[in-house]
């Protein structure tokens, strides 16, 4: 079975030719403009061909085959898009996906279990990892202060609580 990326979500139509505003969901949205094929859907994503992509204020403008007006850009409203696992940009020494911190156990620099890595907010200024645990949910950002280490071989995050960061 195929693994998929989410790289962007579809926001809303743009005019009325069938181009589609989408939010990028990757660190380097012109990558968009070399994709020959895009995958629509988060449960069964289907390929769809792309005609043309372009960057346009923070956001990407696609085009779609056979999504031609404004009435079939409509029909695409809130669709995910993904691209194969294997097709996904390769990474730098010490860099990783998102997906792949979800489900790491969270521990203090101190030794307490906070939780489990449940969710990645994506906020403008930095993500900010929701931790599920005994302390109920912890709202943790990712930032050098906080995080201290990631490490998959052994499955857990290691952190630095600064003061208000959990729940009283």
């Amino acid at each position: 079975m195929d693994s998929f990326l989410v790289i962007g979500q579809i926001t809303k139509p743009h005019g009325v030719r069938g181009e589609v505003r989408v939010m990028p969901h990757t660190d380097l949205p012109e990558r968009f403009t070399w994709l020959e094929v895009v995958y629509v859907g988060e449960v069964n994503p289907r390929p769809v061909v792309v005609e043309a992509a372009r960057v346009h204020k923070n956001m990407v403008l696609l085009k779609l085959a056979g999504f031609d007006d404004r009435t079939g850009a409509e029909s695409l409203r809130g669709e995910w898009l993904q691209v194969l696992e294997e097709e996904a940009i390769p990474l730098e020494e010490g860099e990783y996906y998102l997906y792949q911190l979800e489900g790491l156990l969270v521990f203090t620099d101190t030794g307490e279990a906070l939780g489990t890595l449940v969710e990645i907010i994506e906020t403008q200024a930095n993500n900010v990892f929701l931790v599920r645990g005994p302390r109920g949910d912890v709202l943790l950002p990712d930032t050098a202060e906080v995080i201290q280490e990631i490490d998959f071989e052994n499955g857990r995050i290691t952190v630095h609580l600064i003061p208000g960061l959990l729940p009283d």
